[in-house]
């Protein structure tokens, strides 16, 4: 049974950072894809960014990229977002979630995290 928990997450004023964490566990942590989504209120869930097995990145688009930094550590078997210079339009549940990858280890399906809430206000 694949779990994935987040914390981290608060209130924080604009211009602030926050430091998002997941651990993961039923898994072999490091062949598995892994990254984070977000959704706000009234909105889908969206993409933030994400990581492979290999450590290739992607950010969902130019709002988050150059502020916010996804990372990995395959030894305590958590992913991080590292969120910079926030803005009040970041206000949204963050939520973590493990993929497939090109392992035969890896996850068959994605698996998600509770979510956690980061407020910024302005």
């Amino acid at each position: 049974q694949v779990q994935l928990v987040e914390s981290g997450g608060g209130l924080v004023q604009a211009g602030g950072s926050l430091r998002l964490s997941c651990a993961a566990s039923g898994t072999i942590f490091s062949v598995n894809a892994m990254g984070w989504y977000r959704q706000a209120p009234g909105k889908q869930r969206d993409l933030v960014a994400t990581m492979t097995s290999r450590g290739m990145t992607t950010y969902a688009d130019s709002s988050v990229k150059g502020r916010f930094t996804i990372s990995r550590d395959n030894d305590k078997n958590t992913v991080y977002l590292q969120m910079n210079n926030l803005k009040p339009e970041d206000t949204a549940v963050y939520y973590c979630y493990c993929a497939p990858d090109i392992s035969k280890w890896a996850v068959k399906r994605d698996y998600w995290g509770q979510g956690t809430q980061v407020t910024v206000s302005s």
